[in-house]
């Protein structure tokens, strides 16, 4: 069931860092969901490293559609 809120989650996250980010991606529904799960991920790990976040503590709802758009960045910048 922990997985399946993952994605739920990373889901919301994804379309949201996309509605935030100017431009058009053109990215389907799995790698939208994707985006959503690793930038959560990554932000989580970030905020660790920075002591922000305990270990094991994942990133709140700002912090994973920060890193969803900083992985959206990247994105559209390795696609040009």
């Amino acid at each position: 069931m922990n997985i399946l809120w993952l994605v739920i989650g990373g889901f919301i996250v994804g379309i949201i860092a996309k509605l935030l980010y100017p431009g058009r991606q053109g990215m389907g529904f799995i790698m939208t969901t994707l985006l959503g799960i690793a930038g959560s991920v990554g932000a989580g790990y970030a905020g660790q490293a920075l002591g922000l976040y305990q270990a094991g503590q994942g990133a709140g709802f700002i912090g994973s559609l920060l890193g969803a758009l900083a992985l959206l960045f990247i994105y559209s910048r390795l696609k040009r």
